[in-house]
């Protein structure tokens, strides 16, 4: 039974992962739907009784409840999909509608009608940015609101804003389905109940391990100055930084704006010792000195030959030609990320990047524009005057190098910002530190630096030929203050993105990796006391964090959150996920340390995490489908992130499902003997790995499998997190 069942989860993950990849590939092609697909999802939710019956399981409820919930799952999903309406409504303002078109195209009546009152886009204040968009309807005498987490629920039906349009419409989605919603909710509850019985059952596989095992993990292996152009000095430029400005659909301060022009063109948050503002002002105020400066980070290819360019720099105006050049979706990407930079200059250097001046028109409504923007009629005079001359009149102060006037200038201009606008002292002051605080990779290059050598230090202090050695005293207090700073630096980052931004960070790449180099932090310092050699892994391990969120986000700034993002569950089930990532992390790397030092305790250590693991994993993905059901009505969707984070709960749970029906077989006797080949439960079960005693532990071609195993596995891990966002695309994935 044993075999089957591994052999059937290891079908159905390469089932999902070809799926995904056949799908990217055919668009209008949907596996998900296909008898094939459906009847294999029958076989599974029928293996899983089986298995019930089969193992007698009523005798370990734990295991029970974990087999019965993929019946239920599985069937819930089938009533969704048989049963369940879902389709979308177009209002009209005071038009009442009771009609809405399933997403079979066939036209559906409900039982009672809907009268749209007034839609409205409501903005970030002082932004046209949308924070929230709210359709005010009427059903059966009652006012109701909806908006982006907002649901109506009415006589068994749910409503979500979906769309608008500029006639005043507003277009919700639709969603009918009682018993799908009833019976799935009730498998989630079963799945995770049944995850915390294991972990906590008394006499169970997971608190033998506790019990027994010696926690130890070890880790794994793994420009010269130049003269620069004119620019204002660093305290002038800081001056000038203070002032706000409109980007990315929301008013920060300059000074944000100015470090992400400099990390756009030169892939870091500095130049040459430069802080952003003067990088910025040096483009604006000292045009001719830097227009030659090589400062623009270009990649590499065959794009380059037409245009005589060579090396990883340009200057700008070695990139003119981009202006006569046609940039198309089919262009080549460095091509048009290199062109991207060019337009980014231009836009500085027209004056249309620098959108400084609110200006209140003849509604009452705050809007904020550049010098040479189209300015509402009912602007005044001198402010109009203002407008149009405040860069000149900076321009000629610098030309003068009358840099006290030139702090004077900037100062009035931000109060005359503050006149219009009211920002908030508190978020202003966290932006700004934020942006002073993550101005590089350095920190994460010292980690990873610092990391390797401690890495070589425990592979020769606790080697195969010294396996009961210890790491000096001193080593472990300074590694332990070490993760504990480097935590706390993360949380005060985390902490002050929080406040400038207005919600929790969790909604993109940059954040979520340094999520989890934080929890990663705090799961080295809580194993501690068991494992002197974490706050080691934790080093290093954080240190990669730190440089993928690098890599990966290059220091964004701050933006407004999309507001289907702004809900509590988001914050919610990114925590989960990236805790789940976190200890697979660890698991992986015991797996390398195993086959390292060819000592069977990392085996039992990987026990240990994958139990918890597994379960924030089941209990995110959870999250993640009750977040998605508020907000679209659907709590799967077959999207490629949703799909791979399931094949990566598969894949993981194929070890333990292999000690759990181990154990389950000893407890159920004789007959459960035969099928599990006569191993018995505290070394787990057969495939594919073998038994290995708990008390007197012995390396061998088992725990090799096993910890190769742990290395291959992780490698789910990252497609989801990485290779959806890059390759599969889907509404999960982020830069």
């Amino acid at each position: 039974m044993k075999k089957i069942q591994v052999g059937l989860m290891a079908l159905v993950a390469a089932a999902l992962a070809a799926a995904t990849v056949f799908e990217r590939l055919n668009p209008d092609t949907h596996i998900y739907s296909q008898w094939w697909f459906v009847a294999l999802m029958a076989v599974v939710a029928a293996a899983a009784i089986a298995s019930i019956v089969h193992l007698r399981m009523w005798q370990t409820p734990g295991r029970m409840l974990i087999y019965a919930s993929v019946a239920v799952i599985l069937f819930g999903g089938g009533l969704t999909t048989w049963v369940g309406q879902h389709g979308s409504m177009k209002l009209l303002p005071g038009i009442p509608s009771s009609e809405f078109k399933a997403e079979n195209e066939k036209v559906k009546s409900l039982p009672f009608s809907i009268t749209l009152d007034k839609f409205e886009v409501v903005p970030y204040s002082g932004t046209r940015s949308p924070m929230d968009f709210v359709s005010h309807v009427t059903v059966e005498g009652e006012s109701h609101n909806i908006s982006m987490n907002n649901i109506l629920r009415h006589r068994g039906y749910r409503f979500y804003q979906e769309d608008y349009g500029d006639d005043g419409s507003s277009t919700l989605s639709v969603a009918h389905d009682p018993w799908g919603i009833a019976v799935t909710y009730c498998g989630y509850a079963m799945l995770i109940i049944g995850l915390l019985w294991l972990l906590l059952e008394k006499n169970g596989h997971y608190r033998k391990l506790i019990r027994n095992a010696a926690i130890a993990l070890l880790f794994v292996m793994p420009v010269a100055a130049s003269a620069t152009p004119n620019t204002l000095p660093r305290h002038t430029a800081d001056r000038m930084g203070r002032m706000y400005v409109l980007y990315k659909g929301r008013v920060c301060p300059l000074q944000t704006l100015a470090k992400d022009f400099t990390t756009k063109l030169t892939g870091n948050a500095t130049y040459h010792g430069l802080s952003p503002e003067q990088f910025l002002s040096g483009y604006l105020f000292y045009y001719t000195d830097w227009a030659d400066e090589p400062v623009i980070k270009i990649k590499r290819g065959q794009w380059m030959q037409p245009y005589n360019l060579e090396g990883r720099w340009a200057s700008f105006e070695e990139l003119m030609f981009l202006d006569t050049v046609t940039i198309t979706p089919s262009t080549d990407k460095h091509l048009r990320a290199t062109a991207e930079k060019h337009s980014l200059v231009r836009m500085l250097l027209s004056g249309k990047l620098l959108k400084l001046y609110p200006i209140v028109d003849s509604t009452g409504a705050v809007n904020w524009y550049g010098q040479n923007d189209d300015l509402p009629l009912s602007t005044d005079n001198d402010e109009y005057i203002f407008v149009r001359r405040s860069l000149s009149y900076f321009q000629e102060l610098v030309a003068k190098g009358d840099f006290a006037a030139l702090e004077n200038a900037f100062d009035k201009t931000r109060i005359y910002q503050e006149s219009r606008y009211t920002p908030s002292p508190s978020r202003t002051k966290a932006e700004r530190l934020y942006n002073t605080l993550t101005t590089g990779r350095w920190l994460a290059i010292l980690c990873i630096t610092v990391g390797l050598i401690v890495f070589a230090y425990s592979l020769i202090v606790q080697g195969k030929h010294n396996p009961n050695a210890k790491p000096r005293r001193w080593v472990s207090i300074a590694a332990t203050v070490w993760v504990a700073a480097l935590s706390a630096f993360i949380l005060l980052i985390f902490i002050l993105r929080w406040i400038a931004g207005g919600h929790a960070p969790m909604a993109g790449g940059f954040d979520s990796m340094n999520l989890m180099a934080l929890v990663i932090g705090i799961v080295a310092l809580l194993a501690r006391r068991r494992f002197p050699e974490a706050p080691f892994a934790g080093i290093l391990t954080m240190g990669f964090c730190l440089l993928v969120a690098m890599m990966s986000g290059s220091n964004p700034p701050v933006t407004n959150l999309m507001p289907v993002l702004n809900s509590p569950l988001l914050t919610l089930h990114v925590t989960v996920i990236m805790c789940s990532y976190a200890l697979f992390f660890f698991v992986m790397m015991g797996g390398v340390a195993g086959l390292i030092t060819k000592r069977d305790e990392y085996r039992r250590l990987n026990l240990l995490l994958l139990y918890p693991a597994v379960t924030l994993l089941a209990l995110g993905i959870i999250i993640g489908a009750l977040w998605a059901n508020i907000s679209w009505g659907n709590y799967w969707s077959w999207d490629p992130k949703e799909v791979w984070a399931l094949i990566t709960l598969i894949v993981y749970a194929i070890p333990i499902m292999s000690q759990v029906a181990g154990s389950g077989q000893q407890a159920a006797g004789g007959s459960q003997q035969a099928a599990g080949g006569g191993q018995q439960a505290a070394g787990g079960g057969q495939l594919p790995f073998k038994n290995s005693s708990i008390q007197t532990p012995k390396y061998s071609t088992n725990s090799r499998a096993f910890y190769i195993y742990c290395i291959v596995a992780f490698l789910s891990v990252v497609i989801t997190y990485f290779g959806v966002n890059l390759i599969l695309g889907g509404v999960h994935s982020y830069a």
